[in-house]
């Protein structure tokens, strides 16, 4: 029997002690960006009001306050710094995704109950914008759909409150089917995004393992426990989007790596239709699709299968009377008529990337500077075939997504939520950084300071 390849038997990687200090002029920087979009965006909210959040470049206030989860969070922290990096190491593959997971709804489930119980997780998603609101209107759910373009506008009759307008409505469903199987209210919804949003890393490293090799996924899993991100995973529902379109890549990795290309390459395609019927900006995850590809041994080989299965949430939507570019083209309508079209773009085409800077946190910012410097270092040639490049590709589609999503100027603040999808897949650069613990501190320390000192709208 001919044998195939496999992306996991990548030779290890040495990762290079030196550009302490780059790194910590990188970090520096990020810093002053965040200092400066906090000061202007100040200023600018202060004398016009025009940025319509409350803690700029955050959507949130100034509380500072402590809350049940704070022990819990203090003592993960504590626990992810001091043995995170010796368990990556040594765990048996499995395990660690299983630790990975565990970890991350330990982290996530503390942080969100820093806020209380009622006010950090079970009335997160029943607030007049969010989408437990309409539950009542989806008793009919094929007469709801082929309605639901007559209510996105804001002077249309019973018009949709905002996260439902804004997004397609296998968002709002997600709940609605929740509530159907006896799992309603705010606590379960809660509950829901926690745990499957906290998959999200699990399906990050699986791909970073098929694509660029194991040694550099292990390196990266004490940093997908601990991100910052976490802050806003619990509980938003954009953790949940980023979980559905992290796992369609991971299966797409799967596909382009592995034997059984069929199922794999199907299953990757499903839920990226479902990802971008949760949301629209979730279509640009089709450029870390396409790296994926480009990383996989069988690029085409998956592809009819992908296709196909890309099809069938399109197809049941569209028989059921969804329309989807229509609802965009409202969207777009809707989007200038409420904060976005108030919400100045000179200002947030930075400033949005100041709360990148706030989600991944400085480690993430060290090692994309580390990232950025590799495919000098290392030559056209091995961009495809040595470890690092090869995670730097997939770390780089996933920041052009992100930056393509800025320039769009459809993605006005609030991005510490909506970019989840795309700021979780930066987060293995982390794994070209020496000496993790240090860095697992600041992540760390970002968070908990971030949670304990201003209340986030999510």
């Amino acid at each position: 029997m001919k044998h195939t390849p496999d992306r996991t038997d990548l030779r290890a990687p040495a990762v290079r002690p030196g550009g302490a200090k780059a790194d910590a002029c990188a970090v520096a920087a990020a810093a002053l960006l965040v200092l400066a979009a906090a000061l202007i965006g100040t200023h600018l909210q202060n004398r016009y009001g025009t940025l319509r959040v409350g803690r700029p470049p955050l959507v949130g206030e100034w509380m500072p306050h402590l809350g049940p989860g704070t022990p819990a969070a203090l003592a993960v922290a504590v626990a992810v710094v001091a043995y995170g990096p010796a368990l990556a190491a040594r765990l048996p593959w499995r395990p660690l995704l299983l630790a990975v997971w565990g970890g991350g709804l330990a982290w996530t489930w503390s942080l969100a109950l820093v806020d209380g119980w009622q006010r950090g997780v079970a009335g997160r998603l029943t607030t007049r914008h969010e989408y437990l609101q309409v539950i009542d209107r989806f008793q009919d759910i094929p007469a709801t759909l082929r309605d639901f373009h007559a209510h996105i506008l804001i002077g249309a009759p019973d018009n949709w409150p905002a996260h439902v307008a804004g997004h397609p409505p296998g968002a709002t469903l997600t709940f609605v089917l929740l509530d159907r199987i006896g799992l309603g209210g705010g606590a379960w919804a809660g509950a829901f995004v926690v745990t499957a949003g906290t998959t999200a890393a699990v399906a990050v490293l699986v791909t970073v393992r098929r694509l660029a090799g194991e040694d550099l996924a292990r390196r990266a899993a004490p940093f997908l426990v601990l991100a910052p991100a976490a802050v806003w995973t619990g509980t938003s529902a954009d953790g949940w989007f980023a979980a559905v379109a992290a796992w369609s890549l991971a299966l797409l990795a799967l596909a382009v790596t592995g034997s059984r290309p069929a199922w794999t390459g199907f299953g990757a395609g499903l839920l990226f239709g479902l990802t971008v019927y949760l949301s629209y900006g979730l279509t640009l995850v089709a450029v870390t699709a396409a790296a994926v590809l480009l990383l996989g041994v069988r690029r085409l080989r998956p592809l009819p299968y992908a296709a196909a299965g890309f099809l069938v949430v399109p197809v049941v939507f569209t028989a059921l009377g969804f329309d989807w570019w229509e609802a965009y083209r409202l969207l777009v309508t809707r989007y200038y008529q409420g904060a976005g079209g108030v919400r100045p773009y000179g200002y947030w085409v930075w400033a949005n990337l100041a709360c990148t800077v706030l989600v991944v946190g400085p480690a993430t910012v060290a090692g994309l500077r580390r990232g950025g410097a590799e495919p000098v270092r290392s030559g056209r040639a091995a961009l495809l075939r040595d470890p690092v490049p090869r995670l730097v590709l997939l770390v780089g589609s996933a920041l052009l997504a992100l930056l393509v999503a800025d320039l769009s100027g459809m993605s006005k603040a609030e991005t510490e939520r909506i970019w989840l999808p795309f700021a979780l897949w930066l987060l293995p650069a982390c794994a070209l950084l020496p000496g993790p613990r240090g860095w697992l501190a600041g992540q760390a320390a970002l968070a908990l300071l971030l949670n304990h000192l201003v209340l986030t709208g999510w």
